[in-house]
């Protein structure tokens, strides 16, 4: 699968008309748009499938989706994680977890650990059900 990140339309249409015959997937984090999935046909026609994020998935207009099943093209979404990468590791994570079950305080996880009590309060607020 290719993968295309960018940050403009511009850099999005350069990378688009480097791709070549041998591309069949590719993930763009853009909003695909009937001329960015045009541009994408033109350069890749052995494209079969082009995946974006799931947000940007939902605002992709019906006119776009027409003309990717005209080509037999699919687009769905796909899991590449965007946005800042993680500071703590799952291991890290799961150690609050358990000093919390062992009856440790908040503010000592956080001393203890170096981790910002703020952030102790998110791990646990966002995985408890």
């Amino acid at each position: 699968m290719r993968i295309i990140q960018v940050s403009n339309k511009e850099e999005l249409l350069r990378e688009i008309d480097s791709l070549d015959n041998s591309v069949e997937d590719i993930y763009i984090n853009t909003r695909p748009s009937v001329e960015i999935i045009n541009r994408i046909l033109e350069n890749a026609p052995a494209i079969r499938k082009i995946y974006c994020p799931p947000s940007l998935l939902k605002q992709t207009s019906t006119r776009a989706f027409e003309v990717l099943d005209k080509h037999g093209v699919s687009l769905d979404k796909h899991g590449i994680r965007v946005g800042r990468p993680t500071k703590y590791s799952s291991s890290i994570v799961q150690e609050v977890f358990e000093r919390k079950e062992r009856g440790m305080s908040v503010k000592d996880i956080s001393k203890q650990m170096k981790i910002p009590i703020r952030t102790v309060y998110y791990y646990l607020k966002k995985n408890n059900p």
